[in-house]
C-alpha cells in the first residue's frame, strides 16, 4: 500500500462527506489527478477549492502541492521513470528500446503542441498584440524553468525591437515591477501560474498601472487574476516532471505566436531592425 492510500484509509472515517468524495475519486484516479490544478480537481470532485485544501490538511499534507507529489509517487510502478514525459502513448520504462523511447517522447511533445493549438484564443492573441505594439517597454519575466522561456522570448524580440528587456534575478524583477509606468507591459511566463514569485512581481506591476500578459497552463491559477491577457499552453506536467521538455515546447509555441503577431503588425520596422541586428552579428560567423 502506498503512502497516499494508507493516509486515506487511516483517516477516511473522520472525513466530511465532501472530503470523502475527494478520497473516493483519488483512490481510483490519483495517477491522472496528479496533473490537475487544485481548481481542476475541485471541479472533477464537485467540491470547492477550500474543501480540497482542508482535505490535504486532514491527511497531514501541508497543501495541495504536497498532495500532488504523493499522488505522483503513488502512481509510479517498478519500471516507470519519475522524469518521463506524460503521454497517452505510455511512460518510458527500463525495458523500452531507444526507438520506443524516442516515439514516446515524440508523442508527448506533439501532444503538448496540439494541446496548445487547441487552447489558442484568437481574441487573446490579438489583444496581446495590441499590448505589445503600444507598450513603452516590455519586460519578459519568469522564475525557475519558466525564466528560461522568458529569456528566449526576450532574445527573439530583441532582434526586432529595443523596447524588450529581461532581468533574471527575482529580487530585481520585483524592484523593476515597482517602478513600471502605465504604458509598460510585463510578459510573464509561468507554467503553473501558482508561484509566489509570480505574485511578488505581478502585484506591484498592477499597482503601478502596468499591463500584464501571462503565458501559463492553468486558466484558474492565482496569476491569471492579476493578468490583463492570458494565453494558455497545452501539455501535462506532473510534480515529478517539473521543467519537462514537452511543457517548455508548449510555452515556446505561445512565445512564437506572440513574436509573429508583433512582426506582422510592424513589418517595415521588423525588416529594418532584423537586417541591422543580423548585419551586426555577421562578423561573429566563421
Amino acid at each position: 500500500m502506498n503512502d497516499l492510500t494508507f493516509r486515506i484509509t487511516q483517516n477516511y472515517d473522520n472525513l466530511t462527506p465532501s472530503a470523502r468524495k475527494i478520497a473516493d475519486h483519488l483512490r481510483i484516479h490519483y495517477a491522472e489527478a496528479q496533473y490537475l490544478s487544485i481548481s481542476e480537481l475541485a471541479t472533477e470532485c464537485g467540491v470547492a477549492e477550500a474543501t480540497i485544501f482542508r482535505f490535504c490538511r486532514s491527511l497531514g499534507f501541508s497543501g495541495y502541492n504536497e498532495l500532488r507529489l504523493a499522488m505522483a509517487k503513488a502512481s509510479l510502478g517498478d519500471t516507470s521513470q519519475p522524469y518521463a514525459a506524460y503521454t497517452s502513448y505510455g511512460e518510458i520504462t527500463a525495458a523500452d528500446t531507444v526507438e520506443t523511447m524516442a516515439h514516446r517522447l515524440y508523442t508527448a511533445n506533439m501532444e503538448a503542441l496540439a494541446g496548445t493549438l487547441a487552447r489558442t484564443d484568437e481574441a487573446a492573441v490579438l489583444k496581446a498584440g495590441d499590448l505589445l505594439e503600444k507598450a513603452g517597454k516590455v519586460y519578459c519575466f519568469g522564475s525557475g524553468g519558466s525564466q528560461i522561456i522568458a529569456m528566449e522570448a526576450w532574445s527573439r524580440f530583441l532582434t526586432i525591437s529595443a523596447k524588450f528587456f529581461t532581468i533574471q534575478d527575482g529580487h530585481a524583477q520585483v524592484m523593476a515591477a515597482s517602478l513600471l509606468a502605465p504604458d509598460d507591459v510585463v510578459l510573464y511566463v509561468s507554467y503553473s501560474g501558482s508561484t509566489r514569485e509570480a505574485a511578488d512581481v505581478l502585484g506591484p506591476a498592477r499597482a503601478r498601472g502596468a499591463k500584464v500578459l501571462l503565458v501559463t497552463h492553468d486558466a484558474d491559477s492565482p496569476a491569471t487574476g492579476l493578468a490583463d491577457v492570458v494565453l494558455l499552453c497545452g501539455g501535462h506536467e506532473g510534480p515529478l516532471q517539473a521543467g519537462s521538455i514537452a511543457a517548455k515546447m508548449a510555452l515556446l509555441f505561445v512565445v512564437d505566436l506572440l513574436v509573429n503577431e508583433y512582426c506582422r503588425r510592424n513589418k517595415q520596422a521588423t525588416m529594418r531592425n532584423k537586417d541591422l541586428t543580423t548585419s551586426a552579428l555577421a562578423c561573429r560567423h566563421l
